[in-house]
């Protein structure tokens, strides 16, 4: 006799899930992302400046490298996404290895500890980029890498060499002032 319309049920429960782990990877996530700097305060228009000179380009890019460093690593990445675009093989290197960026360097909430030696954040990101530029060379996408990735560090250096970096701080002390407040603040029209 056939059930038509009955729903098959497994013997098998389905495993359950971790919640926890989940809400975990949730606030990891986020609090990772906060060391990104607001999109809005990276491109303030008023503080896109040309340097009084090579001295002064070269102090803002130091402070700006420094202080927009998650924001620039996110910028550098997606441009080689959209420059993987049609190279299929290339583009599922590119997404394993953004998982590797996620959880090594924008999820992490201790150092990285390799062989009982502490590794700082810096170095973690240059490996990183190491990593991820070699194995992008090795799917025969060679043109569009290196064209992405020298067009995406000319757009980095001279972001970094035009944004003023004397208000970098009182932008943080504000977005903490109105993140505490819960309060927004909008340009008036």
């Amino acid at each position: 006799m056939t059930n038509y319309g009955a729903i098959p049920t497994s013997s098998h429960p389905s495993p359950p899930v971790d919640l926890e782990y989940i809400s975990h990877v949730k606030h990891r996530l986020k609090a990772g992302l906060a060391t990104r700097r607001p999109w809005r305060s990276m491109f303030d228009l008023e503080s896109m400046t040309v340097p009084h000179g090579f001295l002064d380009a070269i102090s803002r890019m130091k402070t700006n490298l420094v202080y927009f460093r998650a924001n620039y690593a996110i910028a550098v990445l997606f441009m080689l996404f959209l420059s993987l675009l049609y190279h299929p093989t290339s583009l599922l290197v590119l997404a394993i290895l953004v998982v590797f960026w996620i959880f090594l360097y924008f999820l992490r909430d201790e150092p990285l500890v390799l062989f009982g030696h502490q590794v700082d954040d810096r170095t973690v990101m240059i490996s990183l980029s190491a990593l991820t530029i070699g194995m992008l060379l090795f799917t025969h996408a060679t043109g569009n890498i290196l064209g992405s990735l020298l067009t995406a560090v000319v757009l980095v250096l001279i972001h970094a060499g035009v944004r003023r970096s004397d208000n970098l701080y009182s932008d943080e002390e504000a977005a903490a002032a109105t993140e505490t407040s819960g309060l927004a603040s909008y340009p008036s029209s």
